[in-house]
């Protein structure tokens, strides 16, 4: 007996139980398997249904977010809440940027205010003794390295410098 492959809202849903998706994403992902199967339609009976496909797809989407299966408001603020105690904002921007999805005001806020506590946080879990203690960098490598890391991770070069000057003053500052 033949499994039968899931029909697109199946899988759809599938997806979206294993975690939030963007709307851009989906439809990348669907778009995909749609296409396959509409070759192998098209190789049995002649025809081409590429836009069969991508009309299928754009129906079980809207119905998805008519039913709030679908929500880039929630993947947004998953994505967040998953990213943002190791990540900066120019990460998670451009993280969010690549699944079509964007910040809104509040929440570009809410990062914006807590950037340099998360990346005093990232520095102190990388660079801190066992003792808990953060020492700033004693060489001019040693200082380099540590922007670099900071850099990677996305977090601003004001917020590097100020993560790497140590003190607590800054917090009132910076927010």
């Amino acid at each position: 007996m033949a499994v039968r492959p899931l029909s697109l809202k199946a899988r759809a849903l599938q997806w979206l139980a294993q975690r939030e998706h963007s709307e851009v994403e989906l439809r990348r992902k669907l778009l995909r398997v749609a296409r396959q199967r509409a070759a192998a339609q098209a190789n049995d009976e002649g025809t081409d249904s590429e836009a069969a496909a991508a009309t299928e797809v754009d129906a079980l989407l809207e119905w998805l977010l008519a039913n709030r299966f679908l929500s880039d408001a929630r993947f947004v603020e998953s994505r967040i809440n998953a990213r943002a105690a190791r990540y900066g904002n120019l990460r998670i921007r451009q993280e969010l940027g690549q699944h079509g999805a964007a910040l809104d005001a509040a929440s570009a806020e809410r990062l914006r205010d807590s950037e340099l506590v998360r990346a005093r946080a990232v520095w102190a879990r990388k660079y801190g003794s066992l003792a808990g203690e953060c020492e700033p960098a004693r060489t001019v490598v040693e200082r380099a390295r540590q922007m670099r890391f900071l850099a990677s991770r996305g977090f601003s070069a004001d917020v590097i410098r100020r993560v790497l000057r140590g003190g607590e003053t800054d917090l009132d500052e910076h927010g």
